[in-house]
Order: C-alpha cells, then sequence, then structure tokens
C-alpha cells in the first residue's frame, strides 16, 4: 500500500486498505496480501480459528477460501472506522458468491474487523477477524469452470 501523509482520516485509511485486500482476494494474489499484513499478525477467519503470523494466516485461511469465492467485495457505504495516531480500526460488511460441492453458487455475505498499525510509514494488519452471517454455508467449493 502506498504511503501516505500523516492527516489520512481513519476513513481513508481503512478504505484504502480494504480496497488494496479486495482486489488481492479478487485476483487471488496472495503475495499482494502478504504485503498488507504484519508478520506478527493474529486473526480469526471464515475457515481458521486463531492464527498467529502471515504464514499461517496465509496456509490456513486464504489459500482454502479465495481461490473457492467470486464477487469479493466489500460494503463501503457501511464502513465504520477509527484512528489514534499509528493505530487503526475498521469495521466493514463484505458479499462474495461461494460454491456448494455440487457446483451451485450461494451468497457468501459476512463482516470484517481489521486493526492497523503503521509501521514504517505503511499500514498493515495485525489483527484481522473475517466472519460470515449466521445461516450463510460454512464451506466453499471451487467452482466447475475452475476444477
Amino acid at each position: 500500500m502506498a504511503r501516505r501523509s500523516d492527516d489520512q482520516t481513519a476513513l481513508e485509511v481503512l478504505s484504502d486498505w480494504y480496497r488494496a485486500l479486495e482486489r488481492c482476494v479478487r485476483a487471488v494474489d496472495f503475495a499482494g496480501g502478504r504485503d498488507l499484513f504484519a508478520e506478527d499478525v493474529v486473526a480469526f477467519g471464515t475457515r481458521a480459528e486463531v492464527v498467529t503470523g502471515l504464514e499461517a494466516l496465509e496456509r490456513q485461511q486464504w489459500r482454502g477460501i479465495w481461490p473457492n469465492i467470486r464477487d469479493f467485495t466489500f460494503v463501503f457505504d457501511q464502513l465504520h472506522a477509527g484512528r489514534d495516531g499509528n493505530l487503526a480500526w475498521g469495521v466493514a460488511p463484505f458479499m462474495s458468491t461461494g460454491f456448494h460441492q455440487e457446483g451451485t453458487p450461494f451468497e457468501r455475505p459476512g463482516r470484517a474487523t481489521i486493526i492497523l498499525e503503521r509501521r514504517d510509514g505503511r499500514w498493515l494488519a495485525k489483527h484481522s477477524h473475517f466472519s460470515l452471517y449466521p445461516g450463510t454455508p460454512p464451506t466453499t467449493h471451487r467452482p466447475r469452470s475452475f476444477r
């Protein structure tokens, strides 16, 4: 993520960060995603319970989800954000399309909480928590057209 001046508002910081992650998820760009997170991240996910460290987050969460969903989009008009110095937080819903085992699609809505820390002029996630809305199927499979 590009370096920005210190006068950036919480909403700008989080909007920029969420947009960058959205692009990575849609492109299944793990390397790009890694650039947005601190090496010592602690996270929860729609697949992973509690993971510590960026390598574990990628292995236990991203690799099991990103290739198996489509149309991942944050709902920016519902983004809530705050900032205090070198820490910022954001909460936003997301939408995506998941796939049942037989290949039929389903709506896969959820929400994401992010805590960012500015390190060397870059905003990096030190914590993320992604969860699905109640009643959403917990598992998604690779769409048939990609098998």
